[in-house]
């Protein structure tokens, strides 16, 4: 997949998450976006979404032009998928029903052929005998992989990733990375925003470095973790890498 940004820029009051993201990947695989908390990572990341609207600037997958008005954004959200640290599941529907709800009022499945659907991938994501259960009765790291089987389901052009392990202790985050490590096996397009520095080394196949709403640096992800070249990459890999 190819992905464009010019001169994305976006605020929130006096606040500025997004300071000029100029970044041009021809072919983006499975892209790790890292930085200091605060730099603009998840702000990136949910314009890319469509789920924020830039102040100014243009995105571009594939060539095609991502526009502002809710009659392109519409469509062009269903083809994205996205999963967000704290979940996002309707608290009072089952795993089963959150991930057939949207199949059926979204993307236009009939309710046998959604449920059918959602249980496969349940039983893919070893979830099945947890179908039945609402979130609350669901440990943070079957949450997380139902969110996951929900974002699968709509096929998606891109899966994106909010840091989707730090609600998780450490046992349940490796069970999530395995199954992210699994789909980028798949060869999906994967954008993740993530603090796991030893995760990103082993899957992801390109880097970007956000700090200050600006993108630091950019590309190859083996050649940038071994050798950073701005001062600020450098800092921030010293800080997360000391213990």
């Amino acid at each position: 997949m190819r992905l464009d940004l010019l001169d994305i820029r976006k605020r929130y009051g006096e606040h500025v998450a997004l300071d000029g993201v100029t970044l041009s990947l021809p072919e983006m695989r499975t892209l790790a976006l890292m930085g200091p908390s605060g730099g603009g990572k998840s702000t990136l990341l949910r314009i890319i979404a469509g789920l924020e609207i830039p102040d100014a600037g243009s995105l571009a997958l594939d060539g095609d032009t991502v526009q502002s008005d809710e009659e392109y954004l519409l469509p062009y959200r269903r083809r994205i998928g996205v999963v967000f640290q704290s979940f996002n599941l309707f608290p009072h529907l089952t795993a089963l029903g959150n991930i057939s709800l949207p199949l059926e009022k979204v993307h236009g499945y009939s309710p046998d052929d959604a449920a059918t659907y959602a249980m496969q991938l349940l039983s893919r994501f070893q979830l099945a005998g947890h179908a039945l259960k609402i979130p609350a009765h669901l440990s943070g790291g079957q949450k997380q992989r139902v969110a996951i089987a929900r974002a699968v389901a709509i096929k998606p052009r891109l899966l994106l990733f909010d840091e989707p392990t730090s609600a998780l202790d450490p046992e349940m985050t490796v069970e999530v990375l395995d199954l992210i490590s699994e789909l980028r096996s798949e060869g999906r397009p994967i954008l993740i925003v993530t603090h796991e520095i030893g995760f990103a080394r082993k899957v992801a196949d390109q880097v970007v470095f956000i700090d200050g709403g600006r993108v630091l640096e950019y590309g190859d992800a083996a050649g940038l973790f071994e050798s950073p070249e701005t001062p600020e990459m450098r800092g921030f890999l010293d800080k997360v890498l000391r213990y």
